[in-house]
């Protein structure tokens, strides 16, 4: 399994080296966008706009746009110095609360907890002091040039790390419009619909939900494979340096001409001369 970061645990004295991989992957399929009349892939690049050229990463900063159009310009060494003075390697639990006062509008990722060289047994202890208190562990990581909470939990015999949203980052739900603020509805419909949901509860197995859509668009392009209705992208032809070709032409030309013989120049004759 992939390692994405590399860093310690700490809680209290403890110090755990671990290792963190991503529990959930993107199983989406992902389409390219083809030009249409030649079906080659489109390619996005980096283009300044007001000087209407492409640009190479050095040639790029951050910024921070204040008001429109006007940016604060942050330097790579002053981001870095950020970086260090956060901890970028270090995962600090500074609390342990229980799971269920987390609603699950907080939880964004999911990452798999490894422990790194010589950190089995503080590795051990964590996991095993976690399944005996029944609590989570409240954390922070920099991870991405960003700061993050996490809960640090056991999850089938596995620590896990979960990154969660700063409540700043979650909306108000004042904000939602059109909620009815009141229950118009009688005694009738509510029984109906609360005798709809007993029929249809049952224990969670997520291996009873398929992404339905994924299957279908992997069906259609399987049967456009199989039936060979595929396309071929236009290969990009070579341009010739007109420029360039045109200046070694001429600088042959120049070379082939035969050198002119230099004519012998005639001595002035001198006027005291003409006056004999």
């Amino acid at each position: 399994m992939h390692t994405i970061w590399k860093g310690s645990i700490s809680f209290g004295l403890v110090n755990i080296p671990i290792k963190l991989h991503s529990a959930t992957e993107d199983r989406d399929i992902k389409l390219r966008s083809l030009h249409k009349e030649c079906h080659t892939p489109i390619k996005y690049e980096k283009v300044c706009p007001a000087c209407e050229k492409e640009l190479d990463q050095a040639d790029i900063v951050k910024g921070y746009e204040v008001t429109k159009g006007k940016f604060v310009v942050l330097e790579d060494e002053e981001l870095k110095e950020l970086k260090e003075a956060s901890g970028d390697k270090a995962v600090e639990i500074v609390d342990f609360i229980k799971m269920e006062e987390i609603d699950p509008i907080f939880f964004d990722r999911s990452y798999f907890v490894s422990p790194n060289d010589g950190g089995k047994k503080a590795y051990s202890l964590l996991r095993k002091a976690l399944q005996e208190s029944g609590k989570v562990g409240i954390a922070k990581i920099t991870m991405r040039s960003k700061e993050q909470l996490s809960i640090v939990r056991v999850y089938e015999q596995i620590l896990i790390m979960e990154t969660i949203h700063y409540p700043d980052e979650v909306r108000g739900t004042g904000d939602v419009p059109n909620v009815p603020e009141g229950d118009d509805i009688s005694e009738k419909e509510l029984e109906t619909a609360t005798m709809l949901i007993d029929q249809l509860t049952t224990e969670f197995q997520p291996e009873n939900y398929k992404d339905q859509y994924r299957e279908r668009l992997s069906q259609l392009i399987e049967s456009k494979q199989t039936g060979k209705k595929m396309v071929t992208s236009k290969e990009k032809e070579p341009k010739e340096n007109v420029t360039d070709l045109m200046a070694a032409l001429q600088a042959s030309i120049d070379s082939s001409k035969p050198k002119k013989a230099k004519k012998p120049t005639k001595k002035k004759t001198t006027s005291k001369k003409k006056a004999q």
